[in-house]
């Protein structure tokens, strides 16, 4: 009976799920959470607690980049290979790194855009992440190691026609586009449970808590967003990056040349309640629900069906591992036996066969190609042996006469140190000098830069608050505490609009590469009662500040 335990592990804490599979019946033996402080011996203690000894293992790939081609399908296979090699070769030149540091696979899928053209998804990971993945399962059997932004469609019925975008919300969120049951796109965020854990981190000195936290937070929907900001003082550290998150996922579908039918939500971020109701909102005609594996009955299930949810990224990696998805992804490389057994089945028939009870394997002719006769070994060995003692000779004679060229060169390279150890002191004394005189001049600089930035600040720091306030929101004070670090008052309605504008105003401007005010901080907030025009609102008061120039 097949069986892989899944891995996906994060920053802080690593997913597990170990399945079996009974003809075509998929269960999930064992599944969990933990949070590690030492990676080694947190999976050394999950493969006791599973008891995967020999069983194989599913890892995911991290830090793994993707580029996509367009190239004419008339291509042949060679030209095609050679042509992506040589793209891919172009834009490791173009950032400045070395092509022969990364491990790369790729996956070809009909371009929607034009028939007469094939989109080459390019993934590429550094060769020394892979290493320390080889390293950290050394001890086991390791079968896969793929993105998994590639294998989480596993988890959809194979067959349900019906074109949808998954949205894996892990450390970093991956929206992965699936068109006929076939990937089509993958889109990484640089957003996602990271951001959240590590601002609820700072306030709970736990990553575990943080998580348990989101566990227990739920969304309401219009009707009840001034009730959830009183219950949840956590929701302005949240909303925001699901804000973000959906944007990226409306500018995906308004941007297809065909229909979505579903949006798919998934990953650590599923566990915070009505998570898929917030989506809806956003997305209106497209249907959202929490990504579920279609092999889970969720009628007869024993488990409440969000545990399964939660390790959905595990359970993909161990479909992936037992053979489901696509092969092409796998960057695990063959083992030395498995390499020695391809090369010695190579020339086997494995061609179908109706009769007999072979099912298309040659036995006959795989036992006579590893079978090899006394006579032809004996003949080989003592080919190798002559060969061997005429190169060594050649060598002996070649090793001492670069003996005596590295000797005469030895002496020659430290006749010349001695002459640039005089020039060396001279040129140490009019660096000094240099230096000096170059540090009076980058101090005056810098002091006149700075009394330029703030010249302009002020006038500049008005005009992006006018652009960036979200509706609903009023500043009604921004005062320069020093001539730098600025204090703005503001008010709204509700949590939500003045995290949102606590956001913006420290976010980088990719036009500038400088946010609006650097070290943004916010008090918690006070909820107010003020009578306008005869009538009681109720307001929610934020100290924002901030500082104009970086420290």
């Amino acid at each position: 009976m097949p069986s892989c335990l899944g891995l996906y592990v994060e920053s802080n804490f690593i997913k597990y799920a170990k399945l079996n599979k009974d003809n075509n019946t998929v269960k999930i033996d064992s599944f969990g959470i933990k949070f590690f402080d030492n990676l080694d011996e947190t999976i050394r203690q999950i493969i006791a607690e599973t008891y995967s000894f020999k069983t194989p293992i599913s890892i995911n790939l991290s830090e793994e980049q993707y580029n996509y081609l367009h190239l004419f399908s008339s291509l042949s296979k060679k030209d095609l290979e050679n042509v992506i090699n040589m793209e891919f070769e172009s834009i490791c030149t173009d950032n400045g790194v070395n092509k022969d540091g990364f491990e790369t696979r790729y996956v070809l899928v009909n371009q929607l855009e034009d028939k007469e053209k094939i989109k080459v998804i390019h993934i590429s990971a550094p060769k020394t992440e892979l290493e320390r993945k080889n390293k950290l399962l050394e001890e086991n059997e390791i079968e896969n190691i793929s993105p998994i932004s590639m294998t989480i469609p596993n988890l959809l019925e194979d067959a349900k026609k019906e074109n949808s975008i998954i949205v894996n919300i892990e450390d970093k969120t991956t929206l992965t586009t699936v068109i006929d049951n076939s990937i089509y796109d993958v889109t990484t965020v640089d957003l996602g449970m990271a951001d959240i854990f590590n601002k609820i981190n700072a306030k709970e000195n736990s990553y575990s808590k943080a998580y348990e936290i989101c566990k227990n937070t739920t969304i309401y929907t219009d009707e009840g967003k001034d009730l959830q900001y009183e219950e949840n003082e956590y929701l302005e550290d949240i909303m925001p990056i699901l804000y973000d998150i959906v944007g990226q996922v409306l500018k995906i579908t308004n941007e297809m040349l065909t229909t979505i039918d579903k949006v798919y939500i998934t990953g650590t971020g599923s566990v915070i309640n009505n998570i898929d109701l917030y989506f809806q909102e956003y997305l209106k005609e497209i249907k959202c629900e929490i990504l579920k594996p279609y092999f889970i009955n969720t009628n007869n299930a024993k488990v409440n069906i969000k545990d399964y949810v939660e390790v959905n990224s595990a359970t993909a990696l161990a479909l992936q591992g037992m053979g489901q998805g696509i092969k092409a992804i796998n960057f695990k490389k063959p083992s030395g036996k498995e390499k020695l057994l391809n090369l010695l089945l190579s020339d086997v028939n494995f061609s179908n066969k109706t009769n007999g009870s072979s099912n298309g394997f040659d036995l006959d002719k795989a036992l006579l190609k590893l079978k090899r006769p006394t006579q032809l070994l004996n003949i080989a060995l003592i080919v190798v042996i002559i060969m061997y003692s005429t190169i060594s000779i050649t060598l002996g004679k070649l090793i001492d006469n670069k003996e005596k060229e590295t000797q005469t060169s030895i002496q020659n390279i430290q006749d010349g140190i001695t002459k640039l150890d005089g020039y060396k002191d001279r040129i140490n004394e009019k660096a000094s000098e240099y230096e000096t005189i170059i540090a009076n001049i980058n101090e005056k600089t810098t002091i006149s830069e700075r009394n330029k930035k703030l010249k302009q600040a002020i006038p500049t720091l008005m005009n992006n608050i006018m652009t960036i306030i979200p509706t609903g929101v009023q500043v009604y004070s921004i005062e320069a505490v020093t001539d730098t670090h600025i204090v703005i008052n503001a008010r709204a309605y509700n949590y939500e609009q003045l995290g949102f504008l606590k956001v913006k105003l420290g976010q980088i401007n990719s036009r500038t590469g400088d946010p609006i005010l650097y070290n943004v901080v916010s008090d918690s907030g006070q909820r107010v009662t003020e009578t306008i025009n005869g009538q009681n609102k109720n307001f929610v008061k934020v100290v924002i500040e901030g500082d104009l120039l970086p420290e």
